[in-house]
Parts: C-alpha cells; sequence; structure tokens
C-alpha cells in the first residue's frame, strides 16, 4: 500500500445536489450532522492504509479546502497527506476538467512520482466502509491491469448505473453506462449463478453495477490517458479499455449508496438515525473520521426526541419533539417545536440573541419543520410552517429555498420570518 495515491474525484459541480452546492463544493456537504462526504473515502482510505491522498476539485472549493486543512494532518514523520488539486491552467493544460478521465489527466504529474506503482481512484459523492486492500489483493492475485469495484443490483436500479458483464472468473467482458432498453439490459446481465460463484448472494440480483471505485496500475493509466482524449472513464475509457486490458471486478456487498441527488441524500441521512442503521456510526474499527472540535455537549430540556441523531453543541428546548432527523452542530432549536423527517445541518458560529435587525441564529419558538433541509445559518423565526402539504415533487427556486425529489430544501443563511408558511 506504501506505493499507491488514491485521487478523489470531487469536480464535478454537483448540479443534482443543487442548493446545497450552491456555496460549497459536493465533496463538502455535511452529513450526519457532524461529517462532510469527503470524509468518507479519506477514511476508508487511511483505515485501508493509503496515506497519500489527492483531492480533485474545481467549483466552490473554499470550504472543502479550509475542511481539510482542519481535519487531516499527518506527523511530521509519517509521510502521509491529504491534498487538494484544484484545477488551474498549466502550460499543457488551459481548460477546466472536462470530466473524470479529463481531471485525471490534467494531474498525472501527481501520478508519474517513481515511488507510485497504483493509483486508485475514488468518487467523493457515496456512502460506504471498504477496505481497499482487499481489492488491493484480488487485484494482484489476477495479475489485473484494471480492478473495478462493482456491487450486485435489481434490474429496477440498472439503468440509472454503470452496468458490467463478468466472466466467471470475474473478468469484465462488457461495460455499459445507463442501459435503458431490454436490449442494452440483457447484453449486461449477469447470470445470478455466477455472482454466488463469486461468493456473494446474489438474491434475486441479476446486474453488477459500477462503483465508481477504480484500481489501475500506474503506467496502465497514463498511457491509456496520454494517447487518447477520453474525457470520462464510465462512458468512454471503460468501454474501450476492456478490450486490450485485463480488467478484474472486485465484487462488493456491503453498504454502498450514491448519494448524488437530493432524495438520495435525504433517505441516506435519516437512515444513519434509525436503530438498525445499514450503515452504522458507530464502528470501532473504522470510525468516520472528522474535523475536531472543541464543542460542549447537548443541551436538552424536556423534549421527546425518537430515532434521531444530535450532534454536538445543540440546545433543544422544552416541549419540542423531534423524531427521524438529524441535528447538526451548534443548533438552538426553541421551545415547542415539531422537527420530523428533517435534516437540520446547524450553525458554523452562535447567535442567539441576534439584534434589534436580524433574527437570532435559530429555529423559533412554534416552529414545524418536516420533511426538509434546513442547510447551515438559517435564522428562523417563531410559528414559521416548513411543510409541503401539496406533495410537490418539484418547485421552482425563491429566495426561501426550493423543493427537489419532494424534499423542501432551505439553502444556506437563509432567513425565515416569523410566521413565514411554505406556500
Amino acid at each position: 500500500m506504501n506505493k499507491m495515491v488514491a485521487l478523489i474525484l470531487g469536480g464535478g459541480r454537483g448540479t443534482r445536489l443543487y442548493p446545497l452546492t450552491k456555496y460549497r463544493s459536493k465533496p463538502a456537504v455535511p452529513i450526519g450532522g457532524k461529517y462532510r462526504l469527503i470524509d468518507v473515502p479519506i477514511s476508508n482510505c487511511i483505515h485501508s492504509g493509503v496515506e497519500r491522498i489527492y483531492i480533485l476539485t474545481q467549483f466552490n472549493s473554499a470550504s472543502l479546502h479550509r475542511h481539510i486543512r482542519a481535519s487531516y494532518n499527518f506527523d511530521a514523520f509519517h509521510g502521509g497527506f491529504v491534498e487538494i488539486l484544484a484545477a488551474q491552467q498549466t502550460l499543457t493544460h488551459s481548460d477546466w476538467y472536462q470530466g473524470t478521465a479529463d481531471a485525471v489527466r490534467h494531474n498525472l504529474t501527481y501520478v508519474r512520482r517513481p515511488d507510485v506503482d497504483q493509483v486508485l481512484i475514488l468518487s467523493g459523492d457515496q456512502l460506504y466502509r471498504m477496505d481497499y486492500r482487499q481489492l488491493v489483493a484480488l487485484h494482484r492475485q489476477r495479475n489485473a491491469d484494471v480492478t473495478i469495484a462493482v456491487i450486485p443490483v435489481h434490474r429496477k436500479a440498472a439503468p440509472g448505473l454503470g452496468i458490467v458483464h463478468i466472466e466467471e472468473d470475474g473478468r469484465v467482458v462488457a461495460f455499459h453506462e445507463k442501459p435503458q432498453t431490454d436490449e442494452e439490459l440483457e447484453a449486461v446481465r449477469t447470470e445470478p449463478a455466477w455472482i454466488e460463484k463469486l461468493g456473494v448472494p446474489s438474491h434475486g440480483r441479476e446486474y453488477v453495477a459500477n462503483m465508481g471505485i477504480y484500481l489501475f496500475n500506474r503506467d496502465v493509466l497514463v498511457d491509456i490517458l496520454e494517447r487518447t482524449d477520453y474525457r470520462d472513464f464510465g462512458k468512454e475509457v471503460f468501454p474501450s479499455v476492456i478490450q486490450a486490458c485485463r480488467v478484474q471486478a472486485f465484487v462488493f456487498d456491503g453498504y454502498w449508496e450514491d448519494i448524488g441527488t437530493i432524495g438520495a441524500f435525504f433517505e441516506a441521512n435519516l437512515a444513519l438515525a434509525q436503530p438498525d442503521a445499514a450503515f452504522s456510526l458507530e464502528a470501532p474499527n473504522a470510525p468516520l473520521y472528522s474535523r475536531g472540535r472543541f464543542l460542549p455537549p447537548s443541551r436538552i430540556a424536556n423534549a421527546t426526541i425518537k430515532n434521531s441523531l444530535v450532534a454536538d453543541g445543540c440546545v433543544i428546548g422544552p416541549g419540542c419533539l423531534v423524531e427521524n432527523s438529524i441535528i447538526g452542530l451548534r443548533s438552538i432549536i426553541a421551545e415547542n417545536c415539531v422537527i420530523r423527517n428533517a435534516i437540520i445541518m446547524g450553525n458554523d458560529y452562535y447567535d442567539r440573541h441576534g439584534d434589534a435587525r436580524q433574527t437570532p441564529l435559530m429555529i423559533g419558538p412554534e416552529t414545524h419543520i418536516e420533511n426538509a433541509i434546513i442547510d447551515k445559518n438559517c435564522r428562523i423565526g417563531k410559528n414559521v410552517r416548513v411543510i409541503n402539504l401539496s406533495g410537490v415533487q418539484d418547485s421552482p427556486e425563491t429566495p426561501f429555498g426550493m423543493i427537489r425529489d419532494g424534499v423542501i430544501v432551505v439553502p444556506k443563511e437563509t432567513v425565515l420570518p416569523d410566521d413565514w408558511t411554505m406556500a
């Protein structure tokens, strides 16, 4: 593992997560009350012994820079690092990243180092826990040029994913990005019996999906990117490389969720708060790392809290009901509020009293929030109603927020005055 570098792709605009990506890059979006998306792949790398990590960004990366700088510092004798590689003009490249493969092409300087034999390429918008050492062991055992982490899925999920077709020994022989027609789906269908021969129960799953986790031999990756102008790994690189290289599938059967949309992000977060959560935050041997903060314990008055996560530094007033929700750092919730099926991302600082011109940095008394995401540093007055009563799936953006995938999203630093009601 000492001759490996990891490249985490976080340069996309994150349009499917808008407006959460209005002021921040996708990897910097908060999850679980106190973490950020980027903490997932970085934590997996650290637990797997991959300690040279580059993060490729280009949009709204200032908050991500701050988080990385405050969270991940290896000691002087260790040799590990987590560094941001923001898009920049060079003598050979003057454009923005044009796709996942193009982003790596722009940064081949960091791959060509003589102490690098293999390159691990990861996505910055997924929730999972994986020991990459198992992937590396299979890669070396099969003498592969490239290894792709894959996961079995049911037919209904296949059109939204990159689907691979594998032989009995796990070699990838076909790759199709988001197949839509019956003919395309049939071409990449894998017999459930084959999946089980690879040591994974099929449970009726007959498709094997690309997880966006790739391990390349360094020279193979450099050769592909230097002799082609391919921009995207899923759409261009892999459909062609399987003909010329040995591409191996590493079949994974743990929890994995692509949380690139508001709906998926919302459901994955709320699932973390359930007693039987498929992705447990209480993993003693593989914790999710993040920024250390010096915050007081949360103070909860005579409130009712059910199936929820409450982060550090919060104050929840008397008479409140918090149910199936995530309450983020420094959240202040006044008395008699109802917070149900909601993500309150919290605040970056305390301002409980405001002034004559400004609503306090808190959720005011008698407020009801349901099926909603309240982004950071929002000032919400008393008797506010943030509820999608009409069941709208998508709505245009307003100064107060928007609805996406049926979820109300109130953007960062929004002010909702007293008695405001969702129209």
